[in-house]
């Protein structure tokens, strides 16, 4: 009988079941949108959070002005250190230098001079020559072969750089003359060479040897 009295509901009526169901359907799922919306939030304050407590003890560790001066000071030490080492060596490399270079200078003059020394052993072998028991009856021979060795000895000087210095009748220059005396003269001028009493010589314009003079006080 109960059955009998119930009804089917109308269009009306379902239409507006269906009206409310949308509502409530629509309503929980902004409720749940909501919900996630404000979930990121909360982490990423919880994020923020986290980062500041992990900052917190780094912004603590950072070097005082103490370890930055020790710290400064290390650097300093060892690069004082590097240059040290540099210097060293610099200093190895160029005693080594000087070493070469001085035995080079002492091979070169060696060579110099043994080149200059066989040229004057030819002269003393003509001097032995002249000197010998069957050269020393002609003396006419003996004299123009003493001429001869004494044209080499000069030629061999002169070949090496030497020149001799005869400054008579020349002015008097103190840096090549050595004056001796004073004396009267009638045909030097006052401040020249009169006499030389030894010649000098230089070597490409350096003087080994002053020449000694006797310079002119005029009339």
């Amino acid at each position: 009988m109960a059955d009998e009295n119930l009804q089917e509901p109308t269009a009306e009526e379902r239409a507006k079941m269906e009206e409310d169901v949308l509502k409530a359907a629509e309503a929980a799922m902004k409720a749940e949108e909501q919900a996630n919306a404000e979930q990121p939030q909360a982490e990423n304050v919880e994020t923020a959070e986290a980062a500041q407590e992990q900052s917190a003890p780094e912004q603590a560790a950072e070097p005082t002005a103490e370890e930055k001066l020790a710290a400064e000071l290390e650097a300093a030490k060892a690069e004082t250190a590097a240059a040290n080492d540099r210097y060293v060596r610099l200093m190895a490399e160029f005693n080594n230098f000087r070493r070469r270079s001085a035995k080079e200078q002492l091979d070169l003059i060696e060579v110099a001079n043994g080149k200059l020394l066989e040229k004057f052993a030819d002269v003393w072998e003509n001097l032995d020559r002249a000197f010998a028991t069957e050269n020393k009856g002609d003396l006419a021979a003996f004299e123009k072969g003493m001429q001869m060795i004494q044209a080499q000895f000069v030629k061999v000087l002169t070949d090496a750089g030497l020149e001799q210095i005869d400054p008579t009748g020349a002015e008097f220059d103190p840096n090549c003359h050595e004056a001796l005396m004073q004396q009267p003269s009638e045909t030097i001028p006052e401040g020249h060479v009169v006499t030389t009493f030894q010649k000098g010589y230089k070597l490409k314009n350096k003087i080994l040897k002053t020449a000694k003079v006797i310079v002119s006080s005029g009339k």
